[in-house]
């Protein structure tokens, strides 16, 4: 298994000789990387404690799994 320095050198070493359709390639695997890099979750949704008890005080909203699968389908159509 090669290690990671040994898989940059390689890479290193075929863009230099790497053709425009590779290269646009790897550009687009850059350009998804930082599209997900830029993508964050609220801190609120990993506050699961705080759901928690506001759906055992019931004062949230929940529904079942029949209910999630419906509201799915329909925001499909």
């Amino acid at each position: 298994m090669e290690s990671t320095v040994d898989i940059r050198k390689r890479i290193h070493e075929f863009i230099d000789i790497a053709d425009e359709r590779i290269l646009r390639i790897f550009k687009g695997i850059i350009d998804a990387e930082e599209e997900d890099d830029n993508y964050s979750v609220p801190n609120s949704h990993y506050d699961v404690n705080e759901r928690r008890e506001k759906y055992i005080k019931r004062e949230s909203k929940s529904y079942t799994w029949e209910e999630i699968q419906e509201k799915a389908k329909s925001a499909l159509k």
